[in-house]
């Protein structure tokens, strides 16, 4: 019994590491925190987010696309000069595999950037665009 139950929850380890997260499964995790369905992320508000401008710390206008640069599938670069992977999935199969880093970065980022949090919705909007970027 007992070496069924190592053998169960051995199993059951294996699967959940081997299963990465992944753009549809975080999309799908941020509409069910909105409460909206996956069909009401819109791919149109993300694009918004990322280009609109907001007043940084220094008194000019900030975006995301300020360290992203305007093509998501381009490498970016940070204030301090670090090299930047792009963001779209399509030029970087490795972006919002991990929902600890997506959580960190998103939550940097918003605060940065927005001077706030993104909302649930917003972060699905936000990566129902960047799916969508080829």
């Amino acid at each position: 019994m007992i070496k069924h139950l190592a053998w169960t929850g051995l199993l059951l380890l294996s699967a959940s590491a081997a299963a990465a997260d992944t753009p549809a499964g975080l999309m799908a995790r941020y509409a069910q925190q909105s409460g909206v369905a996956v069909s009401a992320l819109s791919p149109a508000r993300g694009e918004a987010l990322y280009r609109s401008g907001h007043p940084g710390r220094d008194g000019k206008t900030v975006s995301c696309a300020s360290c992203h640069t305007a093509n998501p599938k381009q490498a970016g670069q940070s204030r301090v000069g670090k090299r930047i992977e792009p963001l779209a999935p399509a030029a970087n199969p490795a972006r919002f595999t991990d929902a600890a880093k997506v959580e960190k970065w998103f939550r940097r980022n918003c605060t940065d950037v927005l001077k706030r949090e993104c909302s649930a919705q917003e972060k699905g909007d936000f990566i129902a665009w960047l799916s969508q970027v080829k």
